[in-house]
């Protein structure tokens, strides 16, 4: 006759419960101080931005011309022009990035079989990881080298930095549409435009909100793709899509080029600026998301 078999046996840790205990520990801890050091560096980079840059920000800063450099030094002026240049590059490039990016998630979502829809998907993590200066280059030397420098040239390269944001995050939202509503549209003999239309974009709305406003502080801060299409002979404030605008980075990068102190200290305020517009942006857009997950839980 057999002995029972002891119930609290496999309650009692093993060796190699123990060491596979003590290596999930060590993983969690790694995970945690990785994610404490990234939340470290991000506070420590706002609290240096913040101590440099707030003396330079005032009302005169944000509204005036940019300023005139000498050889001795700098005469007065804002960042007005950079601040209205990158809302215009920004605004052009969501123009074209937000139907195109869109109109991809849909496709992929809706249409696209199997091995498209892989390779699409790939194509779109390669455009998100391609460095944004090959974008400049490539809008540069398609249009900017033919017709010039101009604010539509710059909102072209910077929509090619969006629209894989825009489709990756409206792609995710989209999916996340349950499956029961297009089967009721289709058993209503619903057109399936009709069904894509008034069922699944609506549904899946606050996530392509929320994407394209990632996608737009994104893009506010990029300095690359402008480089070589849109600000490189701006002057003065510009209305004109077609001509060359300033933009906030790029200003950032000339005043510390001229090394002025006080350009160094303006430089210091208008990264500040732009890092409160895209930190907010950021903000926004969880609050947004998480807002609209709450009403549909609801």
């Amino acid at each position: 006759m057999s002995a029972i078999p002891d119930p609290a046996y496999a309650l009692t840790p093993s060796g190699n419960l123990r060491r596979r205990q003590l290596v999930s520990r060590i993983f969690v801890g790694g995970a945690i101080a990785s994610a404490a050091i990234a939340v470290a560096v991000l506070l420590i980079l706002v609290y240096y931005v913040f101590k440099h840059g707030v003396s330079a920000i005032s009302f005169g800063f944000l509204t005036k011309d940019l300023p005139v450099f000498t050889g001795v030094g700098q005469a007065g002026g804002g960042i007005a022009p950079a601040l209205v240049g990158t809302i215009m590059l920004v605004l052009i490039a969501t123009i074209i990035a937000l139907p195109v990016g869109v109109l991809t998630a849909l496709y992929l979502s809706e249409f696209a079989g199997p091995r498209t829809n892989s390779v699409v998907r790939m194509m779109l993590d390669l455009m998100a990881g391609l460095p944004t200066i090959i974008a400049g280059v490539f809008v540069a030397g398609l249009i900017a080298n033919q017709f010039g420098q101009s604010a539509l040239a710059g909102g072209l390269a910077l929509s090619i930095v969006e629209v894989p944001l825009i489709a990756r995050a409206s792609l995710e939202s989209i999916t996340r549409v349950p499956d029961t509503m297009r089967e009721a549209a289709d058993a209503l003999g619903v057109a399936r435009w009709r069904t894509i239309i008034g069922v699944i974009l609506p549904t899946a709305s606050n996530g392509i909100v929320t994407a394209t406003i990632l996608a737009v502080a994104r893009a506010a801060g990029e300095t690359a793709p402008v480089l070589f299409t849109s600000a490189l002979f701006a002057q003065g404030m510009q209305l004109n899509p077609r001509s060359s605008v300033a933009s906030v980075p790029l200003v950032i990068f000339q005043f510390l080029e001229f090394g002025y102190t006080q350009a160094v200290n303006d430089a210091w305020g208008a990264a500040f600026v732009l890092m409160v517009v895209i930190l907010l942006a950021n903000i926004g857009a969880r609050l947004w998301l998480r807002r609209s997950e709450r009403k549909r839980g609801q």
